[in-house]
């Protein structure tokens, strides 16, 4: 699998994702030949580019799930980008308030743990899936720690609007992740004049326009002090962690994302920044480390992650291929070489999952488990 972009599509090439449309209307099938109106259709549509299989490369398996994830990112990217340009404009954003319900309907009140997956964007659009991701991220929080109903939808409203001035900015700076203090400071700039704008949003509520403040100054300018932190709106904390979790889990066309597991390292590192209760909500609420995921020891040998670790998610129950031998991590020391480094992914971000092997070990594991 490759990442080809819109301009060197050439017929023929076999689509390794379906294409759909912002209605959420699959145009294309995975496996699909790609056609001259095909073409023109992506061009339309305005995507960066495409995955594209390999000559002689299988259809690499997806779920239902997986497809069904894809399929709404894509229409509320479509949906939240015409949202967003309307109040950047001073106009009163049409509907909002509809994505907003489908997000919580959709990721709001699971009860189980859901595989989030990152498209590649670029600078066009990063704004965009970014803000979407943060919001489903932050409806998946809230509903772990038990937040529902106006307090929960006030928190989306603001996971998808807390960054609408960067859309004043040019070049890469609306996804630049390391800017100098001259960028920073025209960053800054951009955010608070988006923040203006949301006046001019006059059905807005005003608990949306606080939350709104606070995650800009907490994100951009940091807290002043403890009595500052103790002030915090749950759902600023919720936003930072969601916020911080993206961006260093997304996929870029010039960037290596960080994986889900460092990532998680990141934030539970950082208490003084990230809340840890926020942070484990997250843990909760996605998959991280699920039973088959192939994954690499810190000493470099390759392994699969067979049980989870409800206690710490990150020393989970694996197998190491070499030596046919299960590692209960968090019984070893964590300088013996088998903790986990990082996950395996294909080229287009999704963990590599072998059911088929976790199958095989499955009365290994049993025996294990017995014995012990």
């Amino acid at each position: 699998m490759i990442f080809v972009k819109t301009e060197d599509l050439k017929v023929g090439m076999r689509l390794a994702k379906p294409i759909y449309n912002k209605k959420g209307i699959m145009l294309y099938e995975r496996n699909t030949k790609l056609t001259a109106q095909g073409i023109i259709s992506v061009k339309n549509f305005e995507f960066i580019g495409l995955y594209i299989l390999e000559p002689a490369e299988p259809l690499p398996p997806m779920t239902e799930l997986d497809l069904e994830f894809e399929r709404f990112q894509t229409m509320a990217v479509f949906n939240l980008k015409e949202n967003l340009q309307l109040m950047i404009s001073k106009k009163e954003p049409k509907g909002i308030k509809k994505l907003i319900n489908s997000i919580i309907k959709n990721y709001g009140n699971l009860y189980t743990k859901i595989t989030f997956m990152q498209n590649i964007r670029s600078t066009s659009d990063y704004l965009y899936k970014h803000s979407l991701n943060v919001a489903i991220l932050s409806a998946i929080i809230s509903n772990v720690l038990g937040i529902h109903g106006t307090e929960q939808e006030e928190i989306v409203y603001a996971s998808l609007i807390y960054e609408v001035g960067k859309l004043n900015l040019k070049g890469d700076l609306i996804s630049k992740e390391n800017p100098d203090e001259a960028e920073l400071e025209e960053i800054k700039r951009a955010i608070n004049e988006g923040h203006s704008v949301l006046d001019y949003s006059y059905k807005m509520p005003m608990g949306v326009k606080r939350l709104v403040g606070q995650v800009q100054r907490k994100i951009y300018y940091g807290a002043n002090d403890d009595n500052e932190d103790k002030k915090m709106f749950v759902g600023t904390k919720i936003i930072e962690v969601a916020d911080a979790y993206d961006k260093m889990t997304a996929m870029k066309l010039d960037e290596v994302p960080s994986s889900e597991i460092k990532a998680i390292k990141y934030l539970r590192s950082h208490e003084s920044q990230f809340d840890p209760e926020t942070v484990k909500a997250l843990i909760y609420g996605i998959n991280i480390a699920a039973p088959g995921t192939c994954i690499e020891f810190v000493n470099g040998e390759k392994g699969l992650v067979i049980r989870t670790n409800l206690e710490d998610v990150l020393k989970p129950m694996t197998l190491d291929f070499r030596h046919n031998h299960i590692h209960e991590l968090d019984k070893l020391d964590e300088d013996d070489g088998f903790q986990i480094k990082d996950i395996m992914k294909t080229m287009d971000n999704r963990i590599i999952i072998d059911k088929e092997l976790l199958e095989k070990y499955k009365d290994i594991v049993e025996k294990t488990l017995k014995e012990r």
